[in-house]
């Protein structure tokens, strides 16, 4: 092989080589999720040399719940401990469901929010957040403490999606509408909630809203709006999402669009706009009708 070919093939191996260790590094996101991950992977696997791989040597773990009587209560426990738990039961007896991950990272330090359900021996056991507080060490990213929150109550047993989610709150709310359902409608909203209706006035809270409608709820139905389409789109961590959606209305054809936030696992209308339509053949004389 000559000099000049094996120069341009030892180039080309460098390029190459670059390129796949270039393509192969992941990010911070990534690698903290990836920790996150291993743990409850270690547990599914009852592994405790692989979860106590994964802590600080100080880390801390704190539960915060309330017992029957409402009492709050807060217990630590040391992450040895923890190791040595997991390693005390059989594969697949500890499974925690993650169902969201709502990341931050500022240099050294990340914090990871999860909604969670924990399943024991395949039962439902309890459910609530995992609070994740990483460190970026010379070993990688290390976890420094873990607080959870635990409940029994409205605990997410298998996975959903979004849209959905989202799907079945809007025409559950608009279905309210047609049938007068005034529980439904306005207990769909975010006590926060804003409406904007099609006339200029019309910017109300929930609660105002409430008050001006409840008179056509006394009706068999208020009105009825029938969705023809509906896009969904949400953040990462799936606990805010917003959607626009066009409508068969009294009105003719209308489009709307709103916000919708996960509090406490049930999914509330936060903002909601509602407009009409006017061809831009006819916006002349639309303008002459305002006038």
């Amino acid at each position: 092989m000559k000099l000049t070919t094996k120069i341009l093939f030892l180039f080309t191996l460098i390029n190459v080589s670059t390129y796949f260790s270039t393509f192969a590094q992941i990010t911070d996101k990534e690698a903290v999720i990836a920790v996150v991950d291993a743990l409850f992977d270690g547990m599914r696997e009852a592994d405790a040399e692989k979860v106590d791989s994964l802590f600080l040597k100080d880390a801390t773990l704190i539960s915060i719940f309330r017992d029957r009587e409402g009492t709050h209560h807060r217990e630590s426990e040391e992450t040895a401990k923890f190791g040595e738990i997991v390693g005390k039961h059989l594969p697949n007896e500890l499974d925690e469901k993650i169902w969201s991950y709502d990341v931050n990272i500022s240099q050294d330090l990340a914090t990871v929010w999860t909604d969670y359900t924990f399943f024991f021996k395949g039962e439902m056991s309890h459910c609530g957040v995992n609070a994740f507080t990483l460190h970026n060490t010379e070993y990688g990213w290390k976890i420094l403490n873990i607080t959870d929150t635990r409940t029994k109550q409205n605990c997410q047993t298998l996975p959903t999606s979004v849209e959905n989610d989202v799907n079945n709150l809007m025409n559950a709310w608009h279905k309210a509408a047609t049938t007068a359902d005034e529980d439904i409608f306005f207990g769909s909203m975010k006590s926060a909630g804003i409406y904007i209706g099609t006339d200029q006035t019309e910017l109300w809270t929930r609660e105002e809203m409430k008050a001006l409608m409840m008179k056509y709820f006394q009706k068999d139905t208020a009105w009825d709006f029938k969705t023809i389409e509906r896009n969904v789109y949400s953040t990462d961590n799936e606990q805010v999402a917003w959607f626009d959606e066009k409508l068969d209305t009294w009105m003719g054809v209308c489009r709307s669009s709103g916000v919708v936030e996960k509090i406490e696992g049930e999914w509330k209308i936060s903002h909601y706009h509602l407009s009409v339509t006017v061809d831009n053949d006819l916006i002349k004389e639309f303008i002459a009708l305002t006038k």
